[in-house]
């Protein structure tokens, strides 16, 4: 009987980790027709601050909330051994804070282009919060987990590891969430194409966040 069930745990999470892929890839694809035909272009050196902006979307959720997803996800999608995957998952954590980084500055630096101030919406407290908790998680893990020493119980510090991981996907998330819904209110959209993108591409962020944790869950029955 408790085979029967791991084996069913196991076939879920291959099957939400295939839908998760999907959710994935849907808002790149929505981000770029959004960036590139509504929102004239990404480049971080214009001198056009829109262009600047537009960095910002792009690579924080394409170079990190799915980094970061795809990272947590490469136990269940990696077909290696137990160290590649290992290897993996903290390589793509670091992409994601690689490219977080570039997002970011692309943010501050379309603020100080439009003389806007810096650190003031909900929006850029989650963000800024999730990415210094994000980074030290990365530290821990990489602490806790690849340098050699007897100081850490191992399984003891592993479901704290993973759950704070989920949790920071969701603070990840939400951060997607009110980002758009603040560039919604500022570009003023209503009922129109644009409009309609941007929902479907919040949409499909948030439906990425939870095919990847349930990914996540079930994969512990494995």
């Amino acid at each position: 009987m408790e085979t029967m069930e791991r084996k069913w745990y196991s076939q879920s999470a291959s099957r939400i980790t295939v839908v998760a892929h999907f959710f994935g890839g849907l808002p790149i694809l929505l981000m770029l027709v959004w960036l590139l035909h509504f929102r004239g272009g990404i480049d971080l050196n214009s001198d056009v601050p829109a262009r600047v902006f537009n960095v910002h979307p792009f690579l924080m959720f394409f170079g990190f909330i799915f980094f970061a997803g795809e990272a947590m996800m490469a136990y269940k999608t990696v077909a290696a051994q137990r160290a590649v995957q290992k290897f993996i998952h903290m390589a793509l954590h670091l992409g994601a804070i690689t490219f977080g980084i570039v997002g970011i500055y692309a943010a501050f630096k379309y603020h100080n282009l439009q003389q806007f101030t810096n650190m003031y919406t909900l929006h850029s407290w989650l963000g800024l919060s999730t990415f210094i908790f994000y980074g030290i998680q990365w530290l821990f893990g990489l602490f806790a987990f690849w340098v050699p020493h007897d100081t850490v119980n191992r399984a003891m510090v592993l479901p704290w590891h993973v759950c704070l991981g989920r949790v920071l996907l969701y603070m990840a998330i939400c951060t997607a969430e009110t980002g758009l819904m603040q560039v919604f209110t500022v570009l003023g959209l209503v009922d129109n194409h644009e409009a309609r993108l941007v929902n479907f591409l919040a949409l499909s962020i948030l439906l990425f966040g939870i095919s990847v944790d349930l990914s996540v869950a079930f994969a512990r029955y494995v």
